[in-house]
């Protein structure tokens, strides 16, 4: 199934937004800043998380099993979290994590726009 992300938006500087996006049937998922950009987080189906630096202490990633949904809390928010940001999910375990290359599945993307 294809992946739905939903929850983009804009907010003002140390804002916080929390995105969502529909997975079921993975075993590695992950959000990344643009298609085929910067990783941010990801997470496996037993719930080990990766951060990279940027945004360690100020985004967190989940998953809820039981509605199938990815989460990407964010908050801190500063202009250049600006981007359009993508889930992304693999059927096999978490190899790369942060790299996009390894991902198969992507959603179509929810844009993120933080002001000054």
């Amino acid at each position: 199934a294809p992946l739905v992300e939903s929850g983009g938006g804009s907010v003002p500087f140390g804002g916080s937004l929390r995105l969502s996006c529909k997975v079921s049937g993975y075993q590695c998922m992950a959000w990344f800043k643009e298609r085929q950009g910067t990783g941010l987080a990801s997470i496996d189906n037993d719930g080990i998380t990766r951060y990279a630096d940027a945004v360690k202490g100020r985004f967190t990633i989940t998953q809820d099993k039981s509605t199938g949904t990815l989460i990407l809390e964010m908050s801190g928010l500063k202009p250049e979290d600006t981007a359009t940001y993508y889930c992304a999910a693999e059927i096999y375990p978490c190899t790369g994590y942060l790299q996009p290359v390894l991902y198969t599945y992507w959603g179509q993307g929810t844009r993120v726009t933080v002001s000054a």
